[in-house]
């Protein structure tokens, strides 16, 4: 783009053309004319915002305004009157895999996650304004990743089956580590020559020996009781090891009849301090994984 400046001082009016690339610009002096006098400038030219310019979003999802809070205190204060009891409920480890199948499992029952300022307003937060008796109770517990569920399942078959769902699943960059975990020195056939540098920029202390991926000494991946790193936590993916576990804890129930009921906490699995593990045997397709857990990781980096 070609520019018109004017700048004027002591020695008089100096017009150019300017080219907008080139950032040293020469005027000429209208009275040192005949010695061609030339004075240098540094010049930055910033243009006007173009009002034509506008910024269009792509994106169809429309905002969650008014109207969809609205109708989930409809929706549940619904279900208050359509089921006997709810179930307050807390996720850990939360992976909406294993909730769908939890929905699944549960077809003629109704559950709600999610929003839980929306879900104790529609309760009802205070004796006053509460939607039926003690439900300010039930409202008053309802923090963190915390759930309701509706159902005319009785106490004992609600607690019977949550007991017994566990799904192992993978530990991600955040977590406490349960065990601390252990790789034994020697060859580690399962992975390919080609991830060994990889391996090594992970911290493990490998080598190539004949081909063949190494680990050189007795290595120790994370200790029971730490945070668990982005990189031991693919570390363990890699090997296979799933330390994690998804499952979800009943911590209270309410009646049609108004009573309200806090639910002591549920015996826990025993888990072993420490474990030793191998890699094992992997496919020809995943030896790619390491690319796709970077961004994995990135997207656990900024839940946490």
């Amino acid at each position: 783009m070609i520019l018109i400046c004017t700048m004027a001082n002591r020695h008089g009016t100096y017009k150019s053309l300017i080219n907008q690339s080139h950032k040293t610009i020469r005027f000429r002096s209208k009275e040192n004319r005949s010695t061609c006098v030339y004075h240098e400038y540094i010049l930055v030219v910033k243009m006007p915002k173009s009002k034509r310019d506008k910024k269009v979003s792509l994106t169809q999802t429309k905002k969650k305004g008014l109207e969809f809070k609205q109708k989930i205190i409809e929706d549940v204060q619904a279900c208050c009157d359509k089921y006997k009891h709810i179930f307050l409920f807390s996720v850990h480890n939360m992976r909406n895999t294993h909730l769908k199948e939890v929905r699944q499992s549960w077809t003629g029952s109704r559950f709600y996650f999610g929003k839980n300022k929306v879900m104790a307003l529609a309760l009802g937060r205070t004796q006053e304004d509460e939607y039926k008796d003690n439900l300010h109770k039930l409202s008053t517990q309802l923090r963190g990743q915390s759930g309701l569920l509706f159902t005319n399942k009785s106490k004992k078959e609600v607690l019977s089956f949550f007991d017994e769902y566990r799904v192992p699943d993978y530990a991600r960059s955040g977590n406490i580590c349960q065990q601390t975990v252990m790789l034994d020195e020697g060859p580690i056939p399962e992975f390919s020559h080609s991830m060994e540098p990889q391996l090594r920029q992970l911290g493990l202390p490998t080598c190539l020996q004949k081909g063949v991926v190494t680990l050189r000494n007795n290595h120790t991946v994370c200790e029971q009781g730490n945070i668990l790193t982005p990189e031991q936590a693919r570390i363990l993916k890699l090997f296979g090891y799933k330390m994690a576990e998804f499952f979800v804890t009943i911590e209270g129930m309410w009646s049609s009849n108004g009573k309200w009921e806090l639910i002591a906490d549920r015996p826990d699995p025993i888990v072993p301090p420490k474990v030793t593990i191998k890699a094992k045997p992997r496919k020809e397709e995943d030896e790619d994984e390491m690319e796709d857990d970077e961004e994995e990781i990135e997207d656990d980096e900024e839940g946490t």
